[in-house]
C-alpha cells in the first residue's frame, strides 16, 4: 500500500536519524567522562565507525570533531590550572618556610633547594651582588659537582647571570657554550664547561628597583624553558628577595640589639666614671677653694686614683709630692703630653702635663698605676686641670705679692719714698729691715728677663727677701743672716760695706745658673743695715756686676772687694787698709808675729825685677836666704802669688802699705 510504504519509509528514516544523532551524544557524554576523569590526551580521538547501526553524517561527524578538540583544549587548561595551583601551593608553602627562617644562610640554602624542587632542574644556584666590587658572585649551590663553578664571579653583563644582573630581566638559554647573545668569557665559559650545564634560566632578585642578585636553574641537557618555568622561578625570586632582605633585616636588628645592649653597658660604666669624676672633681676643686695648698692638692689626688702623686712647676722644681719616691719625670714625656693634650705612659709611670691654654704651667706624675684604665686616665688629666686652676690662683697671688714687693724694693734702690714708712710696708711682707741685708744684681743672657725674675722670686720668697725689676735689671734683697746668702759670718776686720756678699753672689750665680740652664752673672753690695744705705749699695752691685761681665766672668758671682785693686778703684768708698790687709793680711800678720821681715823682702824682691840674687845683694844676706823668704811668702799667700794677675795686686798693696806706714 503506498500509504503503507510511505509510513514505513518514514519510520525507517526516523530510526536512522535518531540513531545518528544518538551515536553522536554518546560521544559527547564520552568526551565529558573522559574530562571528569582527567584521561589522558589519547583516550580523546573520534569514535571508530560501529559495525552495526546508524553512521554519523558528515554534519554530525564534524560537530563530533570539534567537540574533541574543544575537550583537548579543556583537558589541557584544565592541567595547566592545576599545574598552576600545585606551583602556587608550592610558592605558598616556600613562602611560610622562608618567613620562619631567621639565619641568612638558612634562607639562601632553602631558597635554591626549593627551586630545584619546583622545576625539577639538575642544578640550582644563587648569585648576590657586590656593589663595592661591582659584580655579582656565587653565593649558594644545589647540585652543583665544581669548585670552580661554586667560586666564580661574573662581571656585570658577562655571561647570561651577569647580564641579568646588570639588566635585572630574566634571560634563558638552550645550550649556553653555543648562545652568542652572552658576553663569554674565559672564567664564567670554564666553570660552566666543568659544571656541564647546558640549558640555564637566570631570574633576578629584585628589592623594588634594586638587584640585589640572580636565581638560575640549569640542566646538564640541551632544553627550552617554557614562559610557565620562567614564571614560576619569577615568583620564587620575588618571594626569595623579601625572605633575603627580611633575613637580612633581622639579622641587622639582632646585631642592633647586641650592640645596643653592649652601648647600655658602656654607657652604664661610662656614666658611674662621670659621676665617679665629677665627685674627685668637686673634691678637689673644694680643696682649692678652700685655700688648701699643693701638697693638699697631691694627696688627694694620689687618694682618688690610688697611686702616688708628684707635682713640678715648668722649671721642674718640685712643688709636692705624696706616696712616691719617683723623681722628675723626662721633658719628653712632659712635651708628649703637652703636644698631645692626654696624659702618656712612661716606663710605668703616668705623666700630665699642667696648662693654661697653650701655656705649660707644669707637670703631675702618677706612679704605682701602670694598668690605667680609660675612666681613670680621664680622672688624672681631669685632676690636671684643677691643678692647673691651683697654680694660677697661687701664680696670681704671687704676682700680686711681687708687685707690692717690686714697688717697696724700687723705694728702697732709690731711697725716694720716706724712709720711716718703709720698715712697717716691709714688716707687711714678712722682712725685716732692721737686720742687714746685701743687694744682688743679676743678670742671663741665655734666659728671657721675666724667666730669670721668677727664678730670683722664688728665691726671695724662701729666704724672706725682695725681688724686683729696677731700671730693667734684676735685683734681689737678701737678708744677710740667712745660711745660704753668703753674707751670715758679716764682714771682717776692717772690711767694708762690700764683704761678705760675695760668697753669697757666687752661691746665687752656680744655684740660678742651674735653673736656668745658662750662666748667670751676680754683682753683689752689702750687707748694709737701714732704709738710707740701699741705693748706694743697689749702685755698687750694679757697678760689680758690670765690671764682672767687662772682664769676662760671666756667670760667676763676687763683691767689688773681691775684684782686687779694680774694685777698690770701683767703690765709692776708698778703703786702702782693708784692700792693703785683704791681700798682704798673712803675710803682715806672719811679720808682727814673729817678728821677721818678709814684707821688706817681698818689695825687695819685686824692686829688683823678681831677681832672687839681686834681691840677696840689696838685702844684703845670702840667696837661699831670699829663696827661704819668698818660700814662706808662698806658703802664706798661695802658690800663685807670683802669675801677672796676682802679683800686680800685691805690688799695689805694698805701694799702699809704703805709704800708709808710720814714719
Amino acid at each position: 500500500m503506498p500509504t503503507t510504504d510511505h509510513t514505513a519509509t518514514a519510520d525507517a528514516g526516523s530510526g536512522t536519524g535518531a540513531g545518528e544523532a544518538w551515536t553522536a551524544l554518546r560521544h559527547l557524554r564520552h568526551l565529558l567522562d573522559l574530562l571528569d576523569r582527567g584521561a589522558p590526551a589519547e583516550q580523546f580521538a573520534p569514535p571508530a565507525a560501529p559495525a552495526r547501526g546508524p553512521h554519523l553524517d558528515e554534519p554530525d561527524a564534524a560537530v563530533v570533531a570539534e567537540a574533541t578538540r574543544v575537550a583537548l583544549r579543556i583537558r589541557r587548561t584544565l592541567g595547566q590550572h592545576r599545574r598552576r595551583e600545585a606551583e602556587l601551593a608550592a610558592l605558598f608553602d616556600t613562602a611560610g618556610d622562608l618567613a620562619r627562617l631567621r639565619d641568612p644562610d638558612a634562607v639562601l640554602k632553602a631558597i635554591v633547594r626549593r627551586a630545584k624542587l619546583l622545576l625539577g632542574t639538575d642544578v640550582t644556584y644563587l648569585s648576590l651582588n657586590d656593589d663595592e666590587a661591582g659584580d655579582t658572585y656565587m653565593r649558594v649551590t644545589d647540585g652543583s659537582v665544581s669548585a670552580a663553578f661554586q667560586q666564580v664571579r661574573l662581571g656585570m653583563g658577562e655571561g647570561l647571570g651577569g647580564l641579568v644582573a646588570e639588566t635585572a630581566r630574566p634571560y634563558s638559554t638552550g645550550d649556553y657554550r653555543d648562545d652568542q647573545r652572552f658576553r663569554h668569557t674565559t672564567a664564567i665559559d670554564g666553570a660552566v664547561a666543568e659544571e656541564g650545564l647546558r640549558a640555564i634560566l637566570g631570574v633576578p632578585l629584585r628589592l623594588g628597583t634594586r638587584v640585589i642578585g640572580v636565581l638560575y636553574a640549569a640542566d646538564r641537557t640541551a632544553r627550552t624553558f617554557t614562559p610557565d618555568e620562567v614564571a614560576l622561578l619569577s615568583s620564587l625570586a620575588d618571594h626569595a628577595a623579601i625572605a633575603i632582605d627580611s633575613a637580612r633585616l633581622l639579622d641587622e636588628t639582632r646585631s642592633a640589639l647586641v650592640d645596643l645592649n653592649e652601648a647600655s653597658r658602656t654607657i652604664e660604666a661610662h656614666s658611674h666614671a662621670m659621676r665617679r669624676a665629677e665627685k674627685a672633681h668637686d673634691r678637689l676643686t673644694d680643696l682649692v677653694l678652700r685655700g688648701a695648698d699643693i701638697t693638699d692638692v697631691a694627696t688627694a689626688i694620689g687618694a682618688v686614683l690610688q697611686g702616688g702623686t708628684l707635682i713640678h712647676d715648668a722649671d721642674g722644681t718640685e712643688l709636692a709630692r705624696s706616696g712616691t719616691d719617683f723623681g722628675r719625670p723626662s721633658a719628653g714625656a712632659v712635651g708628649a703630653s703637652r703636644t698631645g693634650g692626654r696624659a702618656v705612659s712612661a716606663d710605668g709611670t703616668w705623666v700630665c702635663a699642667v696648662l693654661a691654654g697653650p701655656e705649660l704651667l707644669g707637670s703631675i706624675a702618677l706612679t704605682g698605676r701602670p694598668d690605667l684604665g680609660d675612666a681613670d686616665r680621664r680622672l688624672f688629666e681631669r685632676a690636671a686641670v684643677v691643678t692647673a686652676l691651683l697654680l694660677l690662683q697661687r701664680r696670681s697671688v704671687a704676682e700680686t705679692e711681687d708687685r707690692v714687693r717690686g714697688e717697696l724694693l724700687g723705694d728702697l734702690l732709690t731711697g725716694a719714698a720716706d724712709p720711716a714708712s718703709l720698715p712697717a710696708r716691709a714688716r707687711r711682707l714678712g722682712v725685716n729691715l732692721d737686720h742687714p741685708h746685701a743687694v744682688f744684681v743679676l743678670h742671663c743672657a741665655a734666659a728671657p728677663r721675666q724667666r730669670l725674675l721668677a727664678a730670683a722670686a722664688r728665691v726671695a720668697h724662701s729666704r724672706k727677701g725682695l725681688a724686683g725689676l729696677h731700671h730693667d735689671d734684676v735685683v734681689l734683697v737678701l737678708p744677710a743672716g740667712h745660711p745660704r746668702s753668703g753674707t751670715g759670718t758679716g764682714p771682717g776686720p776692717g772690711a767694708g760695706p762690700g764683704a761678705g756678699a760675695g760668697a753669697g753672689a757666687a752661691s746665687l750665680a752656680g744655684e740660678l745658673g742651674q735653673v736656668l740652664a745658662g750662666p748667670v752673672t751676680v754683682g753683689a753690695a752689702g750687707p748694709v743695715t737701714g732704709p738710707g744705705r740701699f741705693p748706694d749699695a743697689h749702685a755698687e752691685a750694679l757697678r760689680c756686676r758690670t765690671a764682672l761681665r767687662a772682664l769676662g766672668r760671666e756667670g760667676s758671682g763676687a763683691a767689688l772687694a773681691d775684684l782686687g785693686f779694680l774694685g777698690v778703684l770701683l767703690g765709692d768708698q776708698t778703703d786702702l787698709g782693708g784692700y792693703v790687709h785683704r791681700t798682704l793680711g798673712p803675710v803682715l800678720d806672719y811679720d808682727a808675729e814673729r817678728g821677721t821681715e818678709l814684707v821688706h823682702t817681698l818689695r825687695t824682691y819685686f824692686d829688683e825685677g823678681t831677681s832672687q840674687s839681686r834681691a840677696a845683694d840689696a838685702l844684703h844676706v845670702h840667696v837661699n836666704t831670699v829663696v827661704q823668704r819668698l818660700d814662706r811668702i808662698g806658703r802664706l799667700l798661695g802658690r800663685d802669688w807670683q802669675r801677672p794677675e796676682r802679683a800686680l795686686e800685691i805690688q799695689l798693696a805694698l805701694r799702699v802699705h809704703r805709704i800708709q806706714r808710720p814714719q
